[in-house]
């Protein structure tokens, strides 16, 4: 028996409605699993970044910790010298050794300032520079996810 238009024109609308369902069905999972993916590495990426700040603020306070026991002992030993230089400058028996004495505390206390100033200046250059370790590498990561996602 022969098949009519209408039938066949049926027949015809019906393959292209299921082929139609059947392509979008399968464009809308591919398109979830990308998203998915995407998502995980969206997620991977903040999991580091945090990690990343955390051990910066580790070091960071660490540093600042070494700093403040190097000033405050710096400061303590200052303090014990001044006292110690005054006791020396009131044993004096003339001016002329008073002023001598003055002179070699004053040149020592600045040497010793300088030298400690060095040291610390190197302290903060080293600490922010380690600090900075961990966060430098996130910048890159971030390019890469979002190659990553472009690509997938």
């Amino acid at each position: 028996m022969a098949k009519s238009k209408t039938t066949e024109k049926t027949i015809d609308a019906t393959e292209n409605m299921e082929s139609a369902m059947k392509n979008g069905t399968e464009a809308l999972k591919t398109g979830f699993e990308k998203a998915v993916k995407n998502y995980d590495h969206f997620v991977g990426y903040g999991k580091e970044t945090v990690e990343a700040y955390t051990k910066a603020a580790n070091v960071a306070a660490k540093g600042a910790e070494t700093l403040h026991n190097e000033i405050f002992a710096f400061s303590k030993q200052s303090f014990e010298n001044t006292v110690a230089q005054t006791k020396a400058l009131m044993s004096t028996k003339s001016v002329h050794e008073a002023f001598e004495l003055q002179s070699d505390f004053a040149k020592t206390q600045f040497e010793g300032y300088v030298s400690k100033m060095t040291q610390l200046s190197e302290l903060v250059v080293a600490t922010t520079k380690d600090s900075f370790a961990p966060i430098q590498g996130r910048v890159q990561a971030w390019v890469d996810v979002v190659q990553n996602a472009r690509a997938a």
